[in-house]
């Protein structure tokens, strides 16, 4: 099965101040992904080309790194998901620029399942997360994104029971 999904943000800021929330994916001063609410992104090194690491079970390695640009993550965990998924900073021809996640796969065997039921609705969320909380940290009013009952339900199951919210999007609480 084809997967293209693709998220993106339209942003008022230069692409540079964009960029800088790139640059700092899976960094101690993280700005960009939503770990409070989320498996933080971890990579065995700085952002760069052969950096291996993910979040939760999904597992990866960065095959391109343009600064403040582009970075192309090759998958190699879960089983079935033969492909990339990328974060890019594209200028927008009136000014400012948007903010694009894409995954572009096959999914092979299990993934045929575990994309649509599981891991599609969540990455959706999670995403949808991360460029709301791109928007808080660039000053912009973020897009509301509720989790849909699907997702919640997900939550909860692979929490073992626990009901773990969704934090507040303060960039003054490190999130």
């Amino acid at each position: 099965m084809d997967v293209l999904n693709i998220h993106e943000r339209s942003l008022s800021v230069a692409p540079r101040e964009a960029g800088a929330l790139l640059d700092s994916l899976a960094s101690r001063d993280d700005a960009l992904w939503p770990k409070s609410a989320w498996p933080p992104m971890r990579l065995d090194g700085p952002l760069g080309v052969g950096t291996r690491g993910g979040h939760g079970p999904v597992r990866y390695t960065v095959e391109t790194y343009e600064a403040a640009r582009l970075v192309v993550f090759r998958f190699t965990a879960p089983r079935g998901f033969d492909g990339t998924h990328c974060f890019e900073v594209v200028p927008a021809s009136a000014g400012g620029c948007v903010l694009r996640h894409t995954i572009a796969m096959k999914a092979r065997g299990p993934a045929l399942v575990t994309w649509p039921l599981v891991f599609r609705p969540l990455h959706d969320a999670l995403l949808e997360d991360c460029l709301s909380l791109a928007q808080v940290r660039l000053r912009e009013t973020p897009v509301a994104t509720p989790w849909s009952p699907w997702t919640r339900l997900l939550r909860w199951m692979l929490a073992g029971g626990r009901n773990r919210r969704r934090a507040q999007q303060d960039p003054s609480r490190g999130s």
